[in-house]
């Protein structure tokens, strides 16, 4: 069986799998699927709870909540893949340069993984935000400025187990170039841990994201976003539990989702660590 197969075998990962491709589809069709535009509004409406007209109710100013959440979808996915994408790119190949050659670049590159992990990762998403201003583009820069940091600490370290392996040590007596044993025998037995770790970083920038929004330094608010829709519901939300509830709940179940496939993937993984005598990726939490 195949490693795409093996996320498969269980209930869970086709569970998982299928939550995610559902959230996917219906946030590329946000356009086709919601009933309303996003910015639509009826004050004849406002605060509706949900009905047939509208299924998920309406927020303060007579939006639909159905609407805004599938066009929140949007923007929930977006960052999390997009900030993923940089990180694991840029931590990746640093991470794997500085545990291949070592020497001044690792140690510099070392001491400011150690900085930038002296700050809490939300307040320092905050002050980047606060630097740079409100803006998608400026949401992503500003995540993936420390969101590096944990690729690169996994890569340098499966970089400096894969250095003592045989086919190292073979590549280095046949006189390959150090370039090319590094990103074409090295890098790739690294790219398995990455991905697991990719997966479940997915879902953890999308918290982030969300939480930047609800403090209202994340997405404008012009633009849907599930973490200002659950802010903006906040005030009515003993009246109008729908508000908040439905993003929110949104968020809960696609991230759990991404959690679990990635908690699959790597249990897909594990065994082939295993019989080549290494640990299973370090995937906790950064700081």
């Amino acid at each position: 069986m195949n490693r795409a197969a093996g996320v498969f075998a269980t209930p869970l990962g086709r569970i998982s799998a299928t939550i995610v491709a559902t959230y996917v589809l219906a946030a590329a069709l946000a356009p086709v699927l919601a009933p309303y535009g996003p910015e639509a509004g009826d004050l004849a409406q406002r605060l509706a709870p949900p009905s047939a007209q509208h299924w998920f109710g309406t927020d303060s100013l007579g939006r639909d909540i159905l609407t805004r959440t599938l066009y929140g979808a949007r923007v929930s996915l977006l960052v999390g893949i997009l900030t993923v994408a940089i990180t694991a790119a840029f931590g990746t190949v640093v991470g794997a340069v500085g545990g291949f050659y070592r020497g001044a670049f690792d140690a510099v590159v070392g001491r400011v993984t150690e900085l930038l992990l002296a700050f809490p990762y939300l307040i320092f998403a905050i002050g980047m935000m606060a630097f740079l201003g409100p803006g998608f583009a400026n949401l992503v820069a500003a995540l993936s400025l420390k969101g590096w940091v944990e690729f690169y600490r996994l890569a340098r370290g499966e970089t400096l187990d894969q250095g003592q392996r045989e086919y190292v040590e073979a590549s280095r007596a046949l006189g390959q170039k150090r370039p090319r044993t590094l990103f074409r025998e090295v890098l790739p037995n690294v790219l398995p841990a990455i991905s697991v770790l990719s997966t479940l970083r997915i879902g953890y920038f999308m918290v982030l994201e969300a939480s930047l929004s609800f403090l209202g330094v994340g997405i404008p608010p012009n633009i849907p976003a599930w973490g200002s829709m659950i802010s903006e519901g906040r005030g009515v939300l003993f009246i109008a539990w729908w508000v908040s509830t439905i993003p929110g709940i949104a968020l809960l179940v696609l991230v759990l989702a991404i959690n679990l496939l990635g908690e699959s993937l790597q249990e897909v993984y594990a065994p082939r660590n295993k019989r080549r005598g290494f640990a299973r990726p370090a995937v906790g939490k950064v700081r």
